[in-house]
C-alpha cells in the first residue's frame, strides 16, 4: 500500500462517518410495532415525490469504517472527539462550544490528531519530545528525509 497522507486519512475518517450514518438505527431487542401497515392507495401517492434512498453499505465499507475508528484510540480523549466531529462535517463553531476552545485551538488539535493518526498509519510513532507543531508539518514527509 502506499504512503498514508493526511488527505487521505481526512477522506477516509469522512467515509466512516458517511457509512455509519447509512447504518439502520440501534433499536432495543424485541422492538416491534403494534400498528397496521398503511396501504398506500393511488389517490394517496398522486402528486407525491418519490423516497429515494442510498443504498447500504458494503461489507468491506463496514469494515473499512470500523478500522478507521480503531485510529482513534492513538489519540487523546478531546483531540480523538474533535477529529470524529469534522468527519461528520461539524461546523467549528459546534465544536468549539462542545469541546470548550476556540476554534483556532480546535483547529490545531484537530491538525495535530489527524497527523500522529498518519505517523501511526507509516509505522512510526513521533518521539514525545517532539513539539505537536513538528509532528503537524512532517506528517506528509515521512516517506522522505525528516527534517531535525
Amino acid at each position: 500500500m502506499r504512503e498514508w497522507t493526511t488527505a487521505r486519512v481526512q477522506d477516509r475518517l469522512e467515509l466512516a462517518a458517511d457509512v455509519f450514518a447509512q447504518l439502520p438505527a440501534v433499536k432495543p431487542q424485541g422492538y416491534f410495532n403494534a400498528w397496521p401497515e398503511y396501504f398506500h392507495t393511488f389517490a394517496d401517492q398522486v402528486g407525491q415525490e418519490p423516497q429515494m434512498r442510498r443504498p447500504r453499505p458494503s461489507p468491506r465499507q463496514i469494515t473499512e469504517a470500523e478500522e478507521a475508528m480503531l485510529w482513534l484510540r492513538w489519540l487523546e480523549k478531546d483531540d480523538a472527539r474533535i477529529v470524529w466531529l469534522r468527519a461528520n462535517r461539524t461546523p467549528w463553531k459546534k465544536i468549539g462550544w462542545e469541546i470548550g476552545l476556540s476554534r483556532p485551538a480546535a483547529n490545531r488539535h484537530w491538525q495535530y490528531g489527524i497527523a500522529l493518526i498518519t505517523w501511526r498509519l507509516n509505522g512510526r510513532v513521533p518521539s514525545p519530545k517532539r513539539s505537536r507543531r513538528f509532528v503537524v508539518e512532517n506528517a506528509d514527509r515521512l516517506s522522505r528525509q525528516i527534517v531535525m
